[in-house]
């Protein structure tokens, strides 16, 4: 898919006001990742030259887009005081090839294949344009035999051109020769005192250049600009990803209950149920998640998780059971079932071994996190604790209500129990009550 004669730039540089946040907009996540992320990811499927302008908080945003990305996108700071705006952005720009593609950070649902629809006209300008009626936040375009005669900002329209269903998508494919003609002719003399873009396709019009609107899909071209745009725009994309794996062959249960970011992956059959929420880079294999558990950045495979587990990151389970309301953090467990209501941190515990309820890792002594090993085939009775750091090797036996704080060689039993009392009457003495017979 890549086009070796194109060049992209993406806008990135505002600071997103309307987002209400002291995060730079573009950083802002949906579906796992950062709005830009998805922008760039798009891009270099069709271009080896892709350039992102930056601004407020520039090298925020470049140290975690190279995280993605490293030395394979490039970076320019654009001068906002003395050059505002999408037009100022490009002022100094220096592309590698004849054709430019113009996009912008906060559209983090644009796909590469809609991209593609403006790369094949042979117009000085190609421009996306959405078809809409009665919608909010966009220009409208006006356009005549097939040619973009003029765009008009919201703002500025009078109610007949708000009328008007033909809305400006905001992503251009420019010849470079008509950026270099143009941009440096841009005037800021607009009550934002900005540089605009969109002034280009003016200019160009007025000197009988060819301008080509390509109609896109307005879910593709949605742009962010404040928390509830966020909000819609992450509805479609995680519907996008469980459609995705449906079509994997993934089984879902009720999916509009189920979330899934964008870097989890899925191998062999796997079934979700209802109000399963998976983050991070986890990865399932022929597994069964049970209604609302939560896995973060785990490994989980040939194995069946819930209902209402949680797996924090870091977890690797292999051949395991993980029941209710047990929560598994920085742990591999092979072969272990653990039915329900435990605790399990920094621990290791291999094949055989069953988990009783109420289990707890003592992971932390407020300094410090210690770790677990626990063999094979162990046998750990229901309300035990184990105290970190600590060994228990195979083929052992921990008694119910124990609090394991030393090593357990392979096959002992070990158990801790107090002298029992029995007080009759204690309860009437102490709440100075009558017993009624």
């Amino acid at each position: 898919m890549k086009n070796l004669s194109l060049s992209i730039i993406i806008l990135a540089a505002g600071k997103g006001t309307r987002m209400q946040s002291q995060t730079p907009k573009v950083l802002h996540k949906i579906c796992g990742r950062e709005m830009l992320y998805y922008s760039i990811k798009e891009s270099l499927k069709l271009s080896d030259d892709v350039s992102i302008v930056v601004g407020f908080e520039a090298q925020k945003i470049e140290s975690k887009m190279k995280e993605y990305f490293g030395n394979t996108i490039t970076f320019l700071e654009q001068d906002l005081k003395n050059y505002p705006g999408t037009g100022g952005a490009l002022k100094n720009y220096h592309p590698k090839y004849q054709k430019i593609l113009v996009l912008n950070g906060d559209m983090p649902l644009i796909q590469a294949e809609e991209l593609e629809k403006l790369l094949d006209t042979q117009s000085d300008i190609a421009m996306s344009v959405l078809e809409s009626p009665n919608t909010y936040g966009y220009g409208r375009v006006i356009i005549k035999n097939g040619e973009v005669l003029e765009i008009i900002e919201e703002k500025d329209a009078n109610a007949e051109i708000l009328n008007l269903s033909t809305l400006n998508g905001g992503i251009y494919c420019f010849n470079k020769s008509i950026l270099e003609n143009y941009l440096p002719k841009l005037r800021n003399n607009n009550a934002q005192k900005e540089y605009y873009l969109t002034d280009i396709i003016f200019l160009a019009k007025k000197d009988s250049k060819k301008i080509t609107p390509v109609y896109g899909q307005i879910n593709n071209f949605k742009g962010i600009n404040d928390k509830l745009d966020l909000a819609k725009a992450e509805e479609i994309l995680a519907n996008r990803i469980k459609e995705y794996w449906l079509k994997k062959g993934v089984r879902m249960r009720l999916i509009d209950t189920i979330y899934i970011e964008d870097s989890v992956t899925f191998e062999g059959e796997c079934i979700l149920e209802n109000g399963v929420s998976i983050y991070g880079d986890s990865k399932i294999i022929n597994s069964h998640i049970k209604a609302h558990s939560i896995i973060e950045s785990s490994i989980i495979e040939n194995s069946d998780i819930g209902p209402l587990a949680h797996l924090r990151p870091q977890s690797i389970l292999r051949k395991t059971h993980i029941g209710n309301f047990v929560e598994v953090k920085k742990s591999t467990l092979n072969g272990v079932k653990a039915g329900h209501l435990s605790y399990i941190g920094d621990s290791e515990i291999d094949e055989g071994t069953n988990v009783g309820a109420g289990f707890i890792t003592c992971n932390y002594d407020g300094k410090n996190k210690h770790s677990t090993k626990i063999g094979k085939n162990v046998f750990i009775g229901s309300d035990t604790q184990v105290v970190s750091p600590i060994c228990i090797e195979d083929d052992c036996i921990i008694g119910a209500g124990s609090t394991v704080r030393q090593d357990i060689k392979k096959g002992e039993l070990f158990l801790t129990k107090g002298k029992e009392i029995v007080k009759k009457g204690f309860f009437y003495e102490f709440f100075k009550k009558k017993s009624i017979e």
